[in-house]
């Protein structure tokens, strides 16, 4: 027992740098997925839009790190900051897997709410953020959010740049001590945090009436 508390404040000290790499993910990606799934609603840039979606999704996030950390600086881009090119891919790489969601709920929308609110005289903003918006956000809330709970277990792939995140300080204590209690114990932060995200993602779906 005295072991896991003098390992504990190592994989504290990690988890948060998880934690920021996960909400500042969240807080970029999502709201630059949906401005490109209603950009793709536009022929002239549609094409680069579902190429840059088809990179992001169709390459590993693990693939995509490197490039950015390491590949960048071969072409003249040089990222000092660990996290800050992590963060680079981790945004590009998420937002493109929301663009496509919130795709899919806009494409949910029959077409005659949009003739509605031309006789109505909406502008193209009204429409999107008053019709538009609150009923995809309701259709994708329960895809959205299983990608949110990926994010948390993708988080754990910066250690591949030596970020010091809570998978680092739980391999660096393992190989320091010769055991497995800190994998098991960085384990047991991601269970219980994706197990709060879980009941979170259910109260919101039984708020928008998903269980009627």
């Amino acid at each position: 027992m005295s072991y896991l508390f003098e390992i504990f404040p190592q994989l504290a000290q990690g988890f948060i740098v998880t934690l920021q790499v996960f909400i500042i993910t969240l807080i970029l990606a999502i709201p630059l997925g949906g401005l490109c799934a209603f950009l793709m609603r536009l022929p002239v840039i549609k094409w680069l839009l579902n190429f840059y979606v088809w990179i992001m999704r169709g390459t590993p996030l693990l693939l995509q790190i490197i490039t950015v950390y390491y590949g960048l600086p071969l072409v003249g881009l040089n990222i000092q900051s660990r996290l800050f090119a992590c963060l680079i891919a981790f945004v590009l790489n998420y937002a493109a897997y929301f663009a496509e969601i919130f795709r899919g709920g806009i494409a949910a929308i029959p077409q005659g709410q949009y003739e509605a609110a031309k006789v109505l005289k909406f502008t193209s903003w009204q429409t999107a953020r008053l019709i538009i918006l609150p009923q995809v956000a309701k259709i994708v809330l329960p895809s959205a959010m299983n990608e949110v709970i990926n994010l948390v277990k993708d988080s754990s792939l910066v250690y591949i740049v030596g970020l010091f995140d809570i998978v680092l300080a739980a391999q660096t204590a393992m190989n320091r001590d010769v055991t497995l209690v800190p994998m098991f114990m960085a384990g047991l932060f991601y269970l219980v945090f994706i197990g709060i995200l879980t009941l979170l993602a259910k109260q919101l779906e039984k708020k928008f009436n998903f269980y009627k």
